[in-house]
């Protein structure tokens, strides 16, 4: 369950659920199947980042990263992808301007 005035701590184990069901099914390589998710459980799309799940030639990802910012200086954050093995999912702080990822991101859409 969602807790809207919880930390970023308190909301990591439903994130980290989420990331894993996702994972599991046959979308586990698509940066929309995690926003979509995480949107369902309760978190604001407004609030997420994600980066391609295909490279500049149309390949799969080896890697996709995605977040939900969480506060004023917190940011959920997960890694999915052949690279990386099992979902790995963390509480990190925000970077420069209130965002969680580094570099150009994918669209999240409404």
């Amino acid at each position: 369950m969602l807790h809207p005035d919880g930390s970023a701590e308190d909301n990591l184990p439903l994130f980290s659920d989420v990331v894993a069901r996702v994972w599991a099914g046959e979308s586990r390589v698509k940066g929309g199947a995690y926003v979509d998710a995480l949107t369902a459980a309760g978190f604001a799309r407004a609030d997420m980042q994600v980066t391609a799940d295909e490279t500049t030639v149309g390949n799969p990802a080896e890697s996709i990263q995605f977040s939900v910012r969480w506060g004023q200086d917190k940011c959920l954050v997960g890694q999915v992808g052949p690279s990386t093995g099992d979902p790995v999912t963390s509480v990190l702080p925000q970077v420069d301007g209130g965002k969680c990822l580094i570099g150009k991101t994918a669209p999240v859409g409404p």
